[in-house]
C-alpha cells in the first residue's frame, strides 16, 4: 500500500486500554474462570508481555503516561482527576500520541474514557483527536452514562457522554458496546488515510453492569466474579469485532494493535452493589501482591499484547520489563517518525517486537521507577524495592521498606531488606534521587 508520494503507507495503530483489569483476568494470562477467546487469539498472533507495567496504580496518571510517553510527574497528572465539568487536566503543551501522528497524515480518534481534564482547552479534541466519542470523567453508569460520584464534595451527578464537544444521549445503550460500535465505524469510514484509534473501554471499572447475554456465559461463578467475567467478556467480544472490521476492510495486516489496562483490579467496596463495606473480590491480580492503588506488582503489572504484522515469531512471550511510557516511542518508530522531543521517558520496543530477543539474552539494563502519593518503588532487574507500600487504597503493608527478588519471589511475599542491606540502600538512594528531580523542577 502506497501513500500519495509513492512511499510505503504508514501503518494504522489501535491502542485498546481497559480500566481496572487485573493481570489474572484474561484466559491467556492464566484465568481459570474468564474466557477471552478473542484476546487469546490476539496473543497467539502477536507478542504477549509478562513484565509490562503501568506508570501508576491509578487511572489518570497511567493514561497521561501512556499517551505522552512521559512520567506522571512530568505531565502534571499525578493523581486521579475529578469529574466535575471545568476540572483541569493534561496541559495543552503535553503531546499525545494523536498529536504526534496527526501532522503525518493520520486520522485520529478516541472512543471511550478520557479522564484527563474536563475543560474545552484540555479535552480530547484539544489534544490531537479529530474525533471523540465517550466520556470525560473517571467512570459513568454503563446505561445512563451519568457520573454519580463525588457527591460528598458537593458535586452533583452529571451526564457525561460526548461526540467531540457536543453532548449526546444514548440512554439504555450499554457503553462497552457503544465504544466498540463507534470504533468499528471509524475503521470503516475511510481506508486511504492511515489512522490511530485509542479505544478506552471503561470496563471492568465500577459500577458493575453487564447485559444478561454476558452473564449467562458464566452461570457457575459466584456473583462478584460473575459480573466481572461478564464485563470482560463484553470487552473481549469488542476486540473481536474490531479485528473482524480490520479483516473485512483489508486493513488487518496493515494495523498494529496494542492491548493493556491502566492499573490492577480494584478492591473498593463500591464495586459491588450489595450494601456491604467489605472488600470487592471480583478481580484478580494473579499471583501478584497488591491491587489498584498499590505499587506492589498487583497494582501496576498489567496484561500487555502487541500484534504487529511484521513481528518476529508471533505467539511468543516476552519477559523483558517494560512500561506504558514505551508505547508512544514504539508507535513512532513503527510509523517511521523521528521523535524531535527528547523529553520522552519511554523507550521504543519496536526492535524487540520486530526482531525478538536473542535466546537466553539478558534483559536490557534499565531501572523502572514509580511514585504515587507517599509510595515509591523501583525495579532493577529482578530486584524490586517498595517504600511506604500499600496493598490498595486503604490497607498499608506491614513494613515500610520491602525488598523483593522477583526471580524467586514474583509475588513479593518475602522481604529481603534485612538480608541484603546494601541492595536496599542502593535502590532506596536511586528512587529518592529519581523522585527528587521532579520536586526540583517544581
Amino acid at each position: 500500500m502506497q501513500d500519495t508520494n509513492d512511499r510505503p503507507r504508514r501503518p494504522n495503530f489501535i491502542v485498546v486500554y481497559c480500566d481496572d483489569l487485573g493481570y489474572g483476568d484474561l484466559g491467556c494470562y492464566g484465568s481459570p474462570d474468564i474466557r477471552t477467546p478473542h484476546l487469546d487469539r490476539l496473543a497467539e498472533a502477536g507478542v504477549r508481555f509478562t513484565n509490562w507495567y503501568s506508570n501508576s496504580p491509578v487511572c489518570s496518571p497511567s493514561r497521561a503516561s501512556l499517551l505522552t510517553g512521559r512520567d506522571p510527574a512530568r505531565t502534571g497528572v499525578e493523581r486521579i482527576l475529578g469529574g466535575k465539568r471545568g476540572t483541569a487536566g493534561l496541559p495543552r503543551e503535553e503531546r499525545t500520541i494523536a498529536a504526534w501522528l496527526k501532522p503525518h497524515g493520520y486520522r485520529t480518534g478516541l472512543f471511550g474514557k478520557w479522564h484527563l481534564g474536563v475543560t474545552p482547552e484540555q479535552n480530547p479534541n484539544a489534544h490531537g483527536f479529530d474525533e471523540f466519542y465517550g466520556f470525560m470523567a473517571g467512570c459513568v453508569d454503563y446505561y445512563s452514562h451519568i457520573f454519580y460520584w463525588e457527591q460528598g464534595g458537593g458535586v452533583n451527578p452529571v451526564h457525561d457522554l460526548w461526540h467531540n464537544d457536543r453532548e449526546v444521549w444514548s440512554n439504555g445503550d450499554y457503553l462497552t458496546e457503544l465504544i466498540t460500535a463507534k470504533t468499528v465505524d471509524f475503521i470503516e469510514t475511510e481506508r486511504e488515510q492511515p489512522f490511530f484509534a485509542y479505544v478506552a473501554y471503561n470496563a471492568p471499572h465500577y459500577p458493575m453492569h453487564a447485559p444478561r447475554e454476558y452473564l449467562d456465559r458464566f452461570p457457575d461463578l459466584p456473583p462478584d466474579k460473575r459480573i466481572m467475567a461478564a464485563m470482560i467478556a463484553a470487552v473481549d467480544d469488542g476486540v473481536g469485532e474490531i479485528v473482524e472490521a480490520l479483516r473485512r476492510t483489508g486493513q488487518l495486516e496493515h494495523t498494529v494493535i496494542f492491548f493493556s489496562s491502566d492499573n490492577g483490579p480494584s478492591t473498593e467496596s463500591r464495586n459491588y452493589l450489595d450494601g456491604t463495606e467489605d472488600l470487592y473480590y471480583g478481580g484478580s491480580a494473579g499471583i501478584f501482591r497488591g491491587h489498584k492503588g498499590s505499587l506492589f506488582d498487583g497494582g501496576i503489572r498489567e496484561p500487555a499484547i502487541w500484534r504487529v504484522p511484521a513481528a518476529a515469531a508471533p505467539g511468543r512471550t516476552e519477559d523483558e520489563p517494560r512500561v506504558m511510557t514505551d508505547v508512544l516511542p514504539t508507535i513512532l518508530e513503527l510509523a517511521g517518525i523521528e521523535p524531535a522531543d527528547r523529553r520522552l521517558d519511554g523507550r521504543s520496543a519496536a526492535s524487540l517486537l520486530l526482531r525478538g530477543s536473542a535466546p537466553d539474552a539478558p534483559p536490557a539494563e534499565r531501572r523502572l521507577f514509580w511514585a504515587y502519593e507517599n509510595q515509591l518503588a523501583v525495579r532493577d532487574g529482578a530486584w524490586k524495592l517498595v517504600l511506604n507500600g500499600k496493598l490498595d487504597f486503604g490497607r498499608e503493608a506491614s513494613e515500610d521498606v520491602h525488598l523483593s527478588n522477583l526471580a524467586v519471589d514474583p509475588g513479593e511475599r518475602i522481604n529481603r531488606c534485612r538480608d541484603d542491606p546494601g541492595k536496599t540502600r542502593e535502590l532506596r538512594e536511586a528512587v529518592l534521587a529519581w523522585y527528587g528531580q521532579f520536586r526540583q523542577e517544581d
